[in-house]
């Protein structure tokens, strides 16, 4: 194609959908964003394919489903067959520069057993070159902050901070300040980077920030930047028990999340913490996202002089951050799902607002059509370019469709989940409408909620007409999304298309 745009993808790990001002929220400040969005397609109802952080990225990066890619777990292989948004973006002559992680586990058939590859899930998608890494160890970051002056013998409790007075939540700010956290450095290398450029070479990247992923910690101004006592109420029931009773999985999810996923240190389970505490860490996490918008800022100005820049803004997947008593990411609650979604598209000054269900796997197929390229494989999504120019698509999803696998769960929950566990499909399939949240859980009990999710009653039993509805309607998805790689063509049309 001619006048190839400039591509940027930039993902906050766990941002959760609601929480953005343009969109509405009550609290959170996000002016970067906001501004952002003045000129940019923004997509209200996006979700995540599923959770965790490799199945989540493994559904963005390649357009599929879990259920066709069997990225099940961080550490799931992600079977090499499968082309993604790196390996397409050097088919159209770009050089996909990456700054951060993608969480990608190799294919093991493709290496020697002794590889080190095959001990981490942290691996590099193929197909990108890797401008900054930034493992789960913070290695590179911290031989920054030693450049820095900060003593590397307190590098192991980095995100720990001073004690409140009676409080298990701590708003204390760490030792690194504002321009020392790992948003502020991978922009540095991003926005250093990018004055290498050559101004007549269309160039790729994709900035992978870690936060507002815990440890939840921020420092000042932002760690008490948000009031605890200010946000929207809580979904879900006043107590964990109730909570726990509501379904087995959920009662596993309990017994599986500790807060010290969010706060290292700490040896409680998430059930335990109050609302009190709930709202003090939920505030940290607010802080987080609007130190995420700061550095968005920096990128953002680097980039307004360049009007060739296609900009896609979104997340791997969503966080619970106290809703139904939980924590983190997983099951089968929207709040795990619901992710921002925010394109601009080169030379597109007009602001759009999307309100139809848009998915994580939309994302590779928009840029292949953006790039008139044909997939290397048969994705599950759709173009998402006819919204940008404020068109809606005629035929278009009319539900979320999420899933989770939760065979880990059942094996460390065999009480809870031990009917599920040899049955070979631990998952969970969530299809979520605009009336209707049904859940379809594979040796467990389904479930037909509210779409707003706000309170816990399952209404499978008094409409048994709307779950034979929703049934078929996940059934005639499921069979939409069989693999058509090669079923689209006979052989001997194959290389005459």
């Amino acid at each position: 194609m001619t006048n190839r745009p400039n591509i940027l993808l930039i993902t906050a790990d766990q941002w959760r959908g609601d929480c953005l001002g343009t969109v509405g929220h009550p609290v959170v400040r996000t002016p970067n964003l906001d501004a952002f969005a003045e000129t940019a397609t923004v997509f209200e109802q996006h979700y995540a394919a599923t959770a965790p952080c490799s199945p989540a990225r493994a559904s963005l990066y390649t357009g599929l489903y879990q259920r066709n890619h069997r990225v099940v777990a961080n550490g799931a292989p992600l079977d090499d067959r499968f082309d993604n948004i790196a390996r397409a973006a050097r088919r159209a002559g770009y050089t996909p520069t990456l700054f951060g992680y993608t969480d990608t586990s190799p294919d093991p058939r493709l290496h020697d057993p002794n590889d080190p590859a095959l001990q981490t899930y942290e691996g590099v998608l193929p197909g990108f070159e890797v401008g900054q890494s930034l493992p789960e160890d913070d290695k590179p970051w911290l031989s920054w902050l030693a450049t820095r002056g900060h003593d590397p013998g307190s590098f192991e409790t980095i995100h720990q901070v001073e004690p409140e007075d009676g409080e298990r939540i701590s708003r204390k700010a760490p030792a690194y300040s504002k321009e020392e956290t790992q948003t502020a450095f991978l922009t540095n290398r991003f926005l250093s980077w990018l004055t290498e450029q050559d101004s007549e070479t269309p160039w790729m990247a994709h900035i992978s920030f870690l936060r507002p992923h815990p440890p939840i910690t921020v420092p000042a101004p932002y760690n008490t930047l948000y009031d605890p006592a200010d946000g929207p109420d809580f979904a879900g029931s006043a107590t964990p028990e109730e909570e726990a009773a509501f379904h087995p999985l959920i009662a596993a999810l309990q017994n599986h999340q500790r807060l010290a996923s969010h706060i290292p240190g700490a040896t409680e389970h998430v059930r335990d913490l109050t609302r009190h505490d709930l709202k003090r860490l939920r505030a940290l996490y607010y802080g987080m996202i609007s130190e995420v918008d700061a550095q968005l800022g920096r990128i953002f100005d680097a980039l307004a002089p360049q009007d060739n820049t296609l900009i896609i803004f979104t997340s791997d997947h969503a966080e619970m951050m106290g809703d139904h008593r939980m924590l983190g990411k997983g099951g089968f609650y929207r709040e795990s799902y619901h992710v921002p979604l925010m394109i601009k598209a080169p030379g597109n000054a007009r602001a759009n607002r999307v309100s139809s269900f848009t998915s994580a796997t939309d994302i590779f197929p928009t840029l292949l059509d953006l790039l008139e390229l044909d997939p290397e494989h048969a994705p599950d999504g759709a173009s998402l370019l006819p919204y940008l120019s404020g068109e809606t698509p005629l035929d278009w999803r009319d539900a979320a469709l999420f899933e989770f696998d939760y065979r880990q769960l059942a094996e460390t929950n065999p009480d809870l989940l031990s009917d599920a566990a040899g049955k070979g499909s631990t998952a969970v399939v969530s299809r979520l409408g605009t009336d209707w949240h049904y859940v379809h859980a594979s040796g467990l009990p389904g479930l037909l909620m509210d779409a707003t999710g706000s309170s816990l009653e399952n209404k499978a039993a008094t409409h048994p007409e709307i779950v034979l509805a929703q049934l078929e309607a996940m059934l005639s998805e499921r069979l939409a999304h069989n693999d058509e790689t090669l079923a689209r063509t006979l052989v001997w049309d194959y290389y005459a298309q």
